[in-house]
């Protein structure tokens, strides 16, 4: 898990000692709090009533010559709201106020932050001039102003007709914000209604054509005609936390959205072609407890007696069966087994509770390879990767087996004949004694689960 620090106060706290504002005792409770607690030394200090944030922040404001700005009846510039998306204000604790010439002024809960700084610097191209705030009134104030920006909103299923055609959307002619976020709801809602969990965008001769893939088909919904592509991608992408600027390079992200009360997470790629971008989107539910999803009391009981001993738990079936909605509830039963339980992921679909969870990041070189070889730092028990890439990553799945860790990862296969033909190639001949179970997701309503014996019995796979 990361520690969440303020690199402010850690560089200016014993000044707060050599000014008589706290003492050196209190300093040291106070970072052995926040440190066990994973919040920020302020956080600590302000609820500890060892200082009040008023005169905290003064005394930022006198050591470090950055002015202060109360937030609390500001009104900020909403132009600039484009300059920084939600996801980065959010992360790091920052919101535009307003630019003048090429100069963006934005309020941070921690200004020495240089990374945060650079990283807006390279996103927006403007010079960065810090001012400090209250963390609480910036967090405040980036709900306040990006809530009707920062998700699709709510998509309600109730009293919809039998024939609902996301298409009925483009009969208005307004071209503005609001109406693209409806666009883009109305198409996730067809694809709710109609069961599909992945669709893409492709450019076409007149603009955006939707497809769902459906029943192992991908089926045309229709076209979005050529005035409203531009800013419908920049609004799905600014939506997905990708910079919108960019179509050159891939891009992941994920999309919140919200069905009737349930919170649903899509994963989306921005991936470059000669025709321009493809946009693809895979929906995930939440995940269930293993009772829920349809598992009987002796496959939850298979699935978690191999848990307890070194092996390799597959998770195998059809593209978009509901291998990864499995992975998440076996991931999410695990929670409280005071195990150290480590995920490696392109997107984190949902936060899952006890559980490390960490997203690669190609942008900054943070890609498998290196997920592999700094992991084991982090003492594991139990390890999901997202999926076997290649003969490396099978060879690196073994030796971490006789390390006495449970690997727990998906496999693509369309049944067990085809499980069966796939994991007789030779580079699985190490690889097939340390499975210790194999769950098999034929579709929602279908899940099989074979532990070692009957997978000697049954299927000759190990």
């Amino acid at each position: 898990m990361e520690l969440v620090t303020n690199k402010t106060l850690e560089k200016l706290k014993y000044d707060l000692v050599r000014d008589g504002l706290i003492s050196y005792e209190d300093i040291e409770k106070a970072h052995e709090l926040a440190v066990s607690q994973n919040i920020n030394i302020g956080q600590v200090l302000i609820k500890s009533g060892l200082i009040s944030e008023e005169k905290l922040l003064k005394f930022l404001e006198s050591k470090l010559h950055i002015p202060y700005v109360d937030l609390k009846d500001y009104t900020l510039d909403t132009r600039c709201l484009s300059y920084i998306n939600f996801n980065d204000a959010q992360k790091y604790k920052i919101i535009p106020l307003f630019k003048i010439e090429n100069v963006l002024t934005v309020a941070m809960a921690d200004p020495l932050d240089l990374f945060a700084i650079d990283k807006i610097v390279e996103k927006t191209g403007c010079d960065i001039e810090p001012v400090v705030s209250a963390e609480s009134l910036v967090l405040k104030k980036i709900e306040e102003y990006y809530k009707s920006d920062s998700s699709v909103g709510e998509i309600n299923l109730e009293d919809t007709k039998t024939e609902f055609d996301w298409q009925e959307e483009l009969n208005n002619d307004i071209l503005s914000d609001e109406h693209i976020q409806i666009l883009i709801r109305a198409i996730l809602k067809q694809a709710i209604l109609n069961n599909v969990h992945e669709l893409f965008f492709e450019h076409v001769p007149n603009g955006l054509s939707v497809n769902f893939r459906m029943n192992s088909q991908i089926v045309n919904t229709g076209q979005i005609p050529n005035i409203l592509v531009v800013p419908f991608i920049s609004k799905l992408k600014t939506l997905s936390g990708l910079d919108a600027s960019v179509c050159e390079l891939p891009q992941l992200g994920k999309l919140i959205f919200k069905v009737d009360d349930l919170v649903l997470a899509a994963s989306i790629s921005a991936f470059p072609t000669i025709n321009g971008e493809r946009i693809s989107l895979k929906i995930y539910k939440p995940p269930k407890r293993l009772e829920e999803i349809g598992l009987s009391d002796s496959q939850i009981n298979t699935v978690k007696n191999e848990v307890k001993t070194a092996g390799v738990i597959l998770v195998c079936g059809p593209s978009l069966s509901g291998k990864t909605h499995v992975i998440y509830s076996i991931l999410s039963d695990l929670s409280d087994s005071k195990k150290n339980i480590m995920t490696i992921e392109s997107i984190a679909k949902y936060k899952l509770k006890n559980v490390n969870q960490c997203e690669l990041n190609e942008n900054i070189g943070f890609n498998m390879d290196k997920a592999m070889r700094f992991i084991e730092f982090q003492s594991p028990d139990i390890i999901y990767f997202e999926g076997i890439t290649s003969k490396t990553a099978l060879d690196y799945f073994s030796s971490l087996i006789f390390k006495d860790k449970v690997i727990i990862t998906e496999f693509l296969a369309d049944n067990m004949a085809d499980l069966i033909k796939k994991l007789s190639y030779n580079d699985f001949e190490m690889f097939k004694p340390l499975i210790s179970c194999i769950v098999f997701v034929h579709n929602s309503k279908s899940i099989e689960v074979f532990d070692k014996n009957e997978l000697k019995r049954f299927t000759g796979i190990v």
